[in-house]
């Protein structure tokens, strides 16, 4: 069975002292608020990790995701972070091919498939963000886009790797923007990234998958957008910033 998923992606954004600060509230938030089968992921910037993670250890509905990994395992690669150095701060999650980073950091399809196999070798669950800018969406080719994306990193894994993947969806053109798909554009992106994924894998790879929505998703509009079929979550950006913002969109399952 799928997992119900909310994590934040904080960027590039806060001190060591405002994300220890932050982290607390969310995990207070959490314990005294939220019930049920929902996993939270945070996911601050790397000097933050191991002093966030260990604010969240007696909570276990936390867990702690890195924003990005080195596709090698080790060696002459400077200012990068490997998946076993993530595993060895307690990092359980990893986004893989954000927008941002296919954007500013030129990285491909290949280099993405080589980031999902190093984490998944620790042990650690790849989040795989896939999304369609503006101009793809308005030449109604959105489908095709985010297929490409699906097929050119995920389809060389195997079932058993794949199994231990989460999606992301985010609409390029809905990031930081204030706009945001509705929930019946996200339900027929999510259903057919779900439709794909069982033609790569199989109907039951597919069907336990977790696939988030990742495109300004707030506490106004989380309810909805949760309440489709194939949504199973959200990629919180900006509102993962505001504790009472970050623990209302957890409680809209």
């Amino acid at each position: 069975m799928r997992k119900r998923i909310v994590a934040g992606n904080w960027k590039m954004n806060k001190t060591y002292e405002e994300a220890l600060s932050l982290v607390s509230e969310i995990d207070n938030m959490v314990k005294d608020e939220v019930n049920g089968d929902v996993t939270v992921i945070v996911a601050p910037p790397f000097p933050f990790l191991q002093g966030v993670g260990k604010l969240t250890q007696g909570n276990d509905l936390m867990h702690l995701a890195a924003q990005n990994v080195s596709e090698h395992e080790s060696g002459a690669f400077t200012g990068e972070v490997s998946a076993g150095m993530l595993k060895s701060v307690g990092v359980q999650y990893v986004i893989i091919g954000h927008s941002e980073r296919r954007m500013y950091h030129h990285e491909d399809a290949q280099t993405l498939y080589k980031k999902l196999k190093a984490a998944i070798a620790q042990g650690i669950t790849p989040i795989f963000c896939c999304g369609e800018p503006l101009d793809e969406r308005d030449a109604d080719r959105h489908f095709d886009y985010v297929g490409k994306q699906l097929h050119d990193s995920l389809s060389y894994l195997s079932n058993e790797e794949f199994d231990k993947v989460v999606v992301a969806y985010e609409p390029i053109w809905a990031i930081g923007t204030g706009r945001t798909a509705s929930s019946q554009q996200a339900q027929e992106m999510h259903a057919y990234i779900r439709e794909q994924l069982s033609r790569m894998f199989d109907a039951e790879a597919a069907f336990n998958c977790s696939i988030l929505y990742g495109g300004s998703c707030n506490p106004g509009n989380a309810k909805e957008l949760f309440s489709q079929p194939d949504v199973d979550g959200g990629l919180i950006g900006g509102a993962s910033l505001k504790s009472r913002d970050f623990t209302d969109i957890i409680k809209s399952f």
